[in-house]
């Protein structure tokens, strides 16, 4: 009778080994075809970078990310942790390629203590607003990024500036143009950067739409309607933006300032003249300091008119439309994080036809946070800098005034195209 054989531990072990030796042996005889610049790529200053594998049907693929190495990227301090903070800013840090995350300031201890667990801030890294002159003392901190309140912004500029920190700041700059022009002289005096973060000016979408207006892709821009507006909880529990003193006013400041800005960033020019009309409902607590809706109306030195309308009382809607000479274009979405559309109505033949436009999104706050980087890095003006959000407080306070009065207001031209820009700033994927 034969005995059945029972492999050993050992035998099964040694077996495996063996097999995977002679599988080993095999595989780097075996020959393939020697690989091409096509999939490898090529490498130069650094840079990888690609041919193009895709057939003229199809859009190219954009280059690779090509990130700073972490010690040379610049560091920043997020002050005030929020909800646009911690929802939006903080992981943004996260698709940065030129900037980091390298310290916290808050209020709050324990969501400070949570929040520098979740991000590997050190505890030494992480301040108050008591002893927040003293980040002058750590070298790791670069620049600032200021998300308080409006009201807020000036104090801690200036008080960022003194520490010798560079600035990036929350939109709506300040409470007026005056606090604005305070922000911008302390700035100066220190010799530091200062930056408003007008994300518009770094998606991908509305640059698209900025590069047709200016270059004629269409004919003449005759006409711009832009509508921001969202509800606000009415259940008893105050809001910061409903106090007159952190957010110097309503639905304007906060979320018409889209409307209004991204028109004049769209032409490049200044509005010559402003119409406007606002209200807020009668007893509603809310809007006892602050308003809940403004219309307005921007005319431009090439006639090109942008009607505006925002308020705190509408259901959630951020779109523009451009009307062009010969043209259309239809933008959902415009002023959201993410989901930017856009469509392009014109004439095709004896029919009209439209065109879903399709470009890469990008984060808006990497975009803008790592500009910033680059302008401390390269000594550069940021592309948005402080006289960029002082002139839109003058505009509105024009606004305001024309609504006051029932009449429009007359303002000075400015010939100059982005005369209150820097350069145009790089916009990686």
């Amino acid at each position: 009778m034969t005995t059945p054989f029972t492999p050993s531990r050992r035998g099964v072990l040694m077996g495996g080994i063996g097999a995977t030796a002679l599988l080993a042996t095999r595989a780097s005889a075996q020959e393939y075809p020697a690989p091409t610049t096509v999939d490898t790529g090529t490498v130069s200053d650094g840079k990888v970078a690609f041919e193009n594998w895709r057939a003229p049907a199809d859009a190219p693929s954009g280059p690779p990310p090509a990130p700073l190495p972490p010690e040379e990227r610049v560091g920043f301090a997020v002050v005030a942790l929020g909800r646009l903070s911690l929802e939006e800013l903080l992981p943004a840090f996260g698709e940065c390629q030129r900037a980091k995350l390298v310290a916290l300031v808050s209020g709050t201890p324990d969501k400070l203590k949570a929040v520098a667990e979740q991000y590997g801030i050190r505890e030494e890294n992480c301040y108050d607003y008591e002893n927040f002159d003293t980040i002058r003392d750590n070298p790791e901190i670069q620049a600032v990024y200021i998300v308080l309140p409006n009201g807020m912004h000036r104090e801690f500029t200036e008080r960022a500036a003194a520490a010798g920190k560079h600035v990036l700041c929350e939109k709506p700059m300040a409470n007026s143009s005056e606090e604005a022009k305070a922000m911008i002289d302390a700035c100066e005096a220190a010799n530091v950067k200062l930056m408003i973060a007008y994300r518009i000016q770094y998606e991908t979408y509305n640059l698209k739409l900025a590069e047709f207006v200016r270059d004629g892709e269409f004919g003449r821009l005759v006409g711009m309607t832009a509508t921001n507006v969202q509800t606000v909880a009415d259940n008893g529990t105050e809001q910061w933006r409903h106090k007159k003193a952190l957010a110097g006013g309503g639905a304007l400041p906060d979320i018409g300032l889209y409307c209004l800005n991204t028109a004049r960033f769209l032409t490049g020019e200044e509005p010559v003249q402003v119409w406007a009309t606002q209200y807020s409902p009668e007893g509603d607590p809310r809007y006892a300091e602050v308003e809940e809706t403004v219309s307005f109306t921007l005319r431009f030195p090439s006639n090109f008119i942008a009607n505006c309308f925002t308020s705190y009382g509408a259901r959630d809607d951020k779109h523009q439309r451009l009307n062009f000479a010969e043209a259309t274009v239809d933008m959902p979405n415009a002023y959201k994080y993410t989901g930017q559309q856009m469509t392009i109505y014109r004439r095709e033949g004896d029919a009209t036809g439209g065109t879903n436009l399709e470009l890469p999104h990008n984060n808006q706050f990497a975009a803008e946070i790592d500009h910033m980087a680059d302008c401390v890095r390269e000594n550069r003006i940021p592309r948005t800098p402080g006289q960029e959000g002082m002139q839109d407080h003058i505009l509105m306070e024009a606004i305001y005034e024309a609504a006051r009065t029932g009449q429009p207001v007359t303002l000075e031209p400015v010939e100059k195209i982005d005369a209150f820009r820097g350069p145009p700033a790089t916009i990686r994927g």
